[in-house]
């Protein structure tokens, strides 16, 4: 049996959906218009066997191009990650014609039910007493056929006694607690750093309080994702605290990304100005920043029933991507500027040393931007979905650890031992260098 084209290709698309982790699971409403589809993709939640669907489907309007559509073939299912490759090969090989007639999928509910194609309303709730990870997702096997509705999905988890919902995904239902704990941590790392600012007053750069500032907005975006995701928990909506999510982790983006920059330079540390080359890598990094973080909302809100929903999620990964690319560059200038000097300015062992602290610097910043997007990403990917948190809480670790190595590496100092060196310190340097440039020979 011939497979549509048309078919083949959103089919494959949501094979692609299966690699990206989607952090949706609270109430959603969806606005589905003139969509030609035959499969989409709603929602994806870990149920436990105690858990619920509430499906509210309105303003519905079928339009068929040629014949009276077959409304069995339009409907609403349940399918796991795994299964839904089966389902595909017996699409492929025609063993059915249609994702609801599968034995390997959930089905919902169907439009069989409807009196007419135009403004028609269907309700459901479907219990679901198998644990596992589920994608809700939309069928029309008719083909030409366009559909317009508005939905209503709730996906949640009952409590032992089966009167107490839980709207996050069972794998996460422990993220408000995790996130508020690193916020705390996050918190008493301020009110340390503020404790070395005043006990070293006399040694601060300017750029010791913007890491301060870098720190206090970590800890506070944090603490909005806490209450967050309580929310969520508890009611199936944000009330608002999304927004002030969005907009601390929009500040902490920048600043971040900014600081990694400056310190790169080593603006305030070994000069108190900025290069025309490292001006641009900011002026690049600050509005991809703001690209990302567009993108970030749209990916967040929409879900991945808008068709503009993957192009998004592409232009997320790509901006990241390279601003994670364009911050690197500044350090590499200052190592290789910091060889120059040592070569020239009789200070080898001054050189030496600085050259070493940026070296264990962009070693480590490497090592926290593959951590952070590709290792959380591939933990989010291979672990099972009753541990997801645990994808969240390595990659804070990995993230605090960062912001501890930066506080320790450039903290204020009375007698920094980057400038106090002897005569036999230098000669010793100098020799150093003198076979470093032997061996790259």
């Amino acid at each position: 049996m011939a497979i549509d084209p048309t078919r083949f290709a959103t089919t494959l698309f949501f094979l692609l959906l299966l690699t990206i982790p989607m952090a949706f699971a609270e109430i959603r409403f969806s606005e589905i218009r003139n969509d030609i589809r035959p499969i989409i993709p709603l929602d994806e939640f870990g149920f436990t066997h105690k858990g619920r669907l509430e499906l509210s489907v309105s303003q519905i309007s079928i339009f068929a191009q040629n014949s009276d559509p077959n409304l069995s073939n339009v409907g609403f299912f349940l399918c796991t990650r795994e299964l839904w490759i089966h389902v595909f090969q017996q699409l492929e090989v025609g063993e059915v014609d249609c994702a609801l007639k599968s034995d390997l999928v959930k089905k919902v509910l169907t439009f069989a039910s409807l009196k007419t194609l135009t403004g028609g309303n269907i309700d459901s709730v479907y219990n679901e007493t198998d644990a596992d990870q589920y994608t809700l997702l939309f069928a029309n096997c008719n083909s030409g056929t366009k559909v317009s509705m508005d939905v209503r999905s709730a996906m949640y988890n009952l409590d032992g006694r089966g009167n107490v919902r839980d709207y996050l995904s069972a794998g996460k239902t422990v993220l408000p607690r995790v996130y508020f704990l690193f916020s705390l941590s996050y918190f008493v790392l301020a009110g340390l750093w503020v404790y070395v600012l005043y006990k070293k007053r006399l040694t601060v750069f300017r750029i010791h309080f913007f890491m301060l500032a870098v720190v206090i907005l970590k800890a506070l975006n944090l603490l909005c994702e806490a209450e967050d995701k309580s929310y969520i928990k508890r009611t199936g909506s944000a009330h608002g605290w999304d927004v002030l999510f969005y907009i601390f982790s929009f500040l902490k983006g920048i600043t971040l990304f900014t600081l990694i920059v400056l310190i790169g330079t080593g603006w305030s540390f070994l000069k108190p100005y900025l290069q025309d080359k490292e001006k641009k890598v900011l002026m690049i990094v600050i509005p991809l920043q703001v690209i990302a973080n567009i993108a970030q909302v749209v990916i967040d809100e929409t879900g991945p029933f808008g068709q503009d929903w993957f192009t998004w999620r592409q232009v997320f990964l790509l901006v990241d991507v390279v601003c994670c690319c364009a911050v690197l560059f500044p350090i590499v200038w200052s190592i290789k500027n910091l060889r120059e000097a040592a070569k020239t300015d009789g200070k080898a062992a001054v050189n030496l040393m600085k050259l070493t602290l940026f070296r264990q610097y962009y070693i480590v910043v490497i090592c926290y931007i593959y951590f952070t997007r590709v290792v959380f990403f591939a933990l989010e990917t291979i672990t099972s979905y009753r541990y997801l948190w645990t994808s969240v809480v390595a990659s804070e670790l990995a993230t605090l650890a960062f912001y501890v190595f930066t506080g320790y590496k450039f903290k204020p100092e009375a007698h920094n031992p980057y400038f106090v060196i002897d005569d036999e310190e230098e000669e010793a340097a100098a020799e150093a260098l003198k076979l470093e440039d032997e061996f790259e020979l």
